[in-house]
């Protein structure tokens, strides 16, 4: 599973990453992991997952996270995550 994680400000991505996880854990655990580690990558605390983050991920693989999901204050608009490549 491949997760591409984008900052976006003013309608301008600012900074990504792309996390890799080919393991045997779960896509829940796989996506949760790659949270994590694109955070610390990217020097964020890990958001927090509302509901209308999980039913638009449910719905297209990929979710904004705002401000409103972050304890700290951020220095963009919102973290995209999207998924770009699935384990089949």
């Amino acid at each position: 599973m491949r997760i591409w994680f984008r900052e976006w400000k003013n309608s301008h991505m600012i900074q990504d990453t792309v996390i890799e996880d080919y393991s045997e854990e779960t896509r829940t655990h796989k996506i949760m992991n790659a949270l994590t580690s694109a955070c610390n990558e990217l020097d964020l605390s890990v958001p927090i997952w509302l509901q209308s983050n999980i039913s638009e991920f449910q719905r297209s693989a990929k979710t904004r996270f705002r401000a409103d999901s972050f304890i700290d204050e951020v220095p963009f608009d919102y973290l995209e995550l999207q998924v770009i490549e699935e384990d089949w």
